[in-house]
């Protein structure tokens, strides 16, 4: 009569193995999204204010802003790329996101985030 009592030692045991495992991936992984997220955001803002900036500043800026988030992979050659196309009064900044981040699951896994993003924003050279 034991196996008929409605004893779910088993399966609340397993229940909390799971949720601890899912916690315990999202402590890792949702950081690397959150500030991957943020880096594209910046990104936004920037390319939209950079009117009467050269490229070199509009790409420190994002440099800038991709270290202070913790993205080193930024950092690297051909990571961050900005072009800037004018038209007589108007044109476009151009950022190109491509990198490579690696999240490690407690040396049991290995997962690698790819960032491919390009943010185009008009630009008004004489917009006042």
């Amino acid at each position: 009569m034991r196996n008929q009592r409605g004893e779910g030692k088993f399966g609340c045991v397993v229940s909390l193995l799971v949720f601890g495992a899912m916690g315990a991936i999202g402590y890792k992984a949702v950081p690397v999204y959150f500030s991957n997220n943020e880096l594209v955001d910046a990104c936004e803002f920037i390319a939209s204010a950079a009117s009467k900036k050269p490229m070199e500043t509009v790409e420190r800026e994002v440099k800038d802003k991709a270290k202070e988030l913790g993205i080193v992979e930024a950092g690297g050659k051909g990571a961050i790329r900005v072009t800037k196309v004018s038209n007589g009064d108007s044109g476009t900044c151009t950022i190109t996101l491509h990198y490579k981040r690696t999240i490690d699951f407690y040396g049991v896994y290995r997962w690698d985030l790819e960032t491919d993003k390009r943010i185009s924003r008009p630009i008004f050279e004489n917009a006042s």
